[in-house]
């Protein structure tokens, strides 16, 4: 069974960091550039990162340059988000999600179900 899980969202205040893994089961993620998403409130769902499957390259969103990393370790089959200085803007619902392709191009077939991060003063 394909399947993509996120974990690592929390509660952390304004400033501080966490990080959210991928982790897939049923199909390696070699193969699959993967992306990370976000669902605030109010707000629609955006993509912020994306990790291609070949040569590591990586997109971010303009709102988390410099503050957001994304990597993969192919041995445990996951995909991570170290999301640093984190801001109330930041809150949302955060996805992970998988493409069978080289680049970030879409369209995205596996989706998780969502770890919540909630920042707050």
């Amino acid at each position: 069974q394909v399947q993509l899980v996120e974990s690592g969202g929390g509660l952390v205040q304004p400033g501080g960091s966490l990080r959210l893994s991928c982790a897939a089961s049923g199909f390696t993620l070699d193969n699959y550039a993967i992306g990370w998403f976000r669902h605030g409130p109010g707000k629609v769902r955006d993509a912020v990162s994306c990790i291609s499957s070949i040569d590591g390259s990586t997109y971010y969103v303009d709102s988390v340059k410099g503050r957001f990393t994304i990597s993969r370790d192919n041995a445990k089959n996951t995909v991570y988000l170290q999301m640093n200085s984190l801001k109330p803007d930041d809150t949302a619902v955060y996805y992970c999600a998988a493409v069978l392709a080289h680049l970030c191009q879409g369209p995205y077939g596996y989706w998780g179900q969502g770890t919540q991060v909630t920042v707050y003063s």
